[in-house]
């Protein structure tokens, strides 16, 4: 028998017991071998790529780059087309090869796998599993192909793709959803098509297994809470190809690992089941802007707008952002539930007065508030053909009526990005005695770069029943104690092969400014943590900042499940036994 497959065989038969992997000979027998790549003598050779074409019933593809026609002739028709076609997530995400941001500066750039799988079936995931583990191949995952540190692209790889597998089926107060599938989907079918609510994304486009497995927050998680928390049960298929059924009753530790511990690192999720919530009655929106005309002024607002948030924002309402921008302007992009658009309006009034009380140094743009029946917020269908300007939709022929995306996501769609951060900003920033210091850190912050603050981001404010269940996840517990998420980023447009490239010197320019920014606000949380999804590519303490005190436990499951790194992403539990390109094993 071959070595490597007598120390799969005893990995199986330690799970099979029960044992943790990491007590048993297997762990401690595994070497530091390298992955095979294509052109190495141990790569498949095309016979057997064709069994495992027969075992997936033909779905075995080699994905192109998307923008290959560009790459061949910039000038032809089919690169024009694709133009417009970059600018469309959907298309984006239907592409084996598709990327939803085109990489990251000095980082990544998007590279198509040698090989796919594409899965509409846990069988086909199985035996893309047992094959990639088989022939010692790099193995990656993805679903809706979001991911900002391109942990589903790799090249010379083997993907599991997952699009494919989309079912939404909506029980009582549960629904049972395929990894593939996207959160516009899963809404159009919880809350527009049955009346219920469940904890997604605030982007339309992103994958929800993804989603849930980095921790997930929506526009109202204030209310309803962190996405993960709302995973009550899963398929997984782990590295020894075994299909597992996990729930709080049977596998619980790996069902609490996927619950925020870092996608494509225990498994592969081929279907999720989610708690499902009453909806609110109505649901709104509140924008728009306030630009000082000094430096001084703008100080000045940035304190007015921290007693605001501590006093009246902070609660279950409330979601959503505000920028705090290098140009001295505050940008509001809110979102409320459970109030009329008077109540909305009432809330923000001190700062309105405020404001007037100095109208010389303010320009105002807006404010607007509006509600809808909270059933009708992803109705998208019945908006199609109102061309309304919050709104695009999916243009190609035969698309779901249901498939659009915010416009101000847009930006996101293909972005190369240059410089990013995030840092939870604790709730003592907003007791009374607190506020200044906070207002002057995000002042000084905003003049090296501008500043979101995301409220959904942080559980501080929820309700008790909300923070509990987050607190039996596994994302770092400051989100807890968190009011906001600060959010700080650079990028540029796409920088897709065949394309006009990015000035990379501008880039390197602007991602200190990030920095800059984000160490101006990092003495207010010192060990706030950084959201897994929304980070920095290059953070050196990565275990303890998306993690915190949660990584130990989360790498004992890595250890019981996936002994040999099969699934291994950058920055992901137990990468660091990896090189970065994730090839060749660092430890033994």
């Amino acid at each position: 028998m071959d070595r490597r497959d007598w120390l799969k065989g005893a990995a199986s038969a330690a799970l099979a017991s029960g044992l943790p992997i990491a007590a048993t000979g297997a762990a401690r027998a595994v070497e530091p071998l390298g992955r095979v790549r294509p052109g190495d003598i141990a790569w498949p050779a095309e016979s057997v790529w064709a069994e495992l074409k027969a075992a997936v019933g033909g779905r075995l593809v080699t994905p192109m780059s998307m923008t290959a026609a560009c790459e061949v002739d910039p000038k032809s028709a089919a690169c024009a087309a694709l133009y417009k076609d970059l600018g469309n997530p959907f298309y984006i995400g239907d592409q084996a090869g598709g990327t939803q941001v085109s990489g990251w500066l000095d980082a990544w750039r998007p590279a198509p796998s040698a090989r796919a799988v594409a899965a509409r079936s846990t069988a086909d995931v199985v035996a893309a599993v047992n094959f990639a583990r088989r022939h010692n191949l790099r193995l990656v995952v993805k679903g809706g192909g979001h991911s900002y540190q391109g942990t589903s692209n790799a090249p010379d790889s083997l993907l599991v793709w997952t699009r494919a597998m989309n079912d939404i089926v909506v029980h009582d107060d549960t629904v049972s959803i395929g990894a593939g599938a996207i959160w516009v989907d899963v809404y159009d079918a919880v809350t527009t098509q049955a009346g219920r609510y469940v904890q997604g994304g605030g982007c339309a486009t992103v994958g929800v297994a993804g989603l849930i497995q980095s921790g997930g927050f929506g526009s109202f998680s204030k209310r309803y809470g962190l996405a993960a928390a709302s995973l009550v049960g899963a398929e997984v298929v782990t590295a020894d190809g075994v299909v597992r059924e996990v729930s709080a009753a049977h596998e619980p530790e790996l069902l609490w690992a996927l619950k925020g511990g870092g996608g494509g690192s225990f498994g592969v999720v081929t279907r999720l089941t989610l708690q499902t919530h009453a909806l609110a009655e109505a649901a709104g929106g509140f924008n728009g802007s306030i630009k000082a005309v000094s430096d001084e002024a703008f100080h000045r607002l940035v304190r007015a707008f921290v007693d605001l948030y501590a006093e009246r924002l902070c609660n279950p309402h409330w979601g959503e952002s505000v920028r705090i921008g290098r140009t001295n302007q505050l940008g509001l992009n809110m979102v409320f539930q459970g109030l009329s658009s008077a109540e909305a309006k009432a809330a923000w009034k001190p700062l309105f007065d405020f404001v007037a009380a100095h109208r010389k140094d303010y320009i105002v743009e807006g404010p607007r508030a509006g509600t809808q029946p909270m059933r009708q917020w992803w109705n998208f269908a019945a908006l199609r053909g109102a061309h309304l300007p919050y709104m695009v939709y999916d243009p190609r022929p035969g698309a779901p009526a249901q498939h659009a995306w915010w416009s101000g996501d847009s930006e996101q769609v293909g972005a190369f990005l240059t410089g990013y951060d995030s840092l939870w900003l604790p709730a003592a920033g907003l007791a009374p005695g607190a506020r200044q210091g906070l207002a002057d850190a995000l002042f000084a912050a905003s003049r090296h770069a501008t500043v979101e603050l995301h409220f959904n981001k942080g559980l501080a404010g929820a309700s008790a029943e909300a923070i509990a269940a987050a607190r039996d996840t596994a994302t770092n517990p400051a989100v807890l104690d968190a009011f906001a998420l600060a959010i700080i980023a650079s990028g540029g447009p796409p920088a897709y092969p065949g394309f006009p490239q990015p000035n990379l010197a501008a880039g390197r320019e602007s991602a200190p400014r990030v920095a800059a920014a984000t160490a101006v606000l990092r003495p207010l949380a010192p060990a706030g943590g950084s959201y897994v999804s929304e980070s920095d590519y290059f953070n050196k303490d990565w275990r303890m900042a998306f993690w915190g005190g949660n990584y130990r436990r989360l790498r004992a499951v890595k250890d019981r499940y996936d002994p040999a790194g099969l699934f291994t992403v950058h920055h992901g539990v137990g990468s660091e036994d990896w090189s970065a390109d994730g090839f060749t094993r660092l430890t033994a």
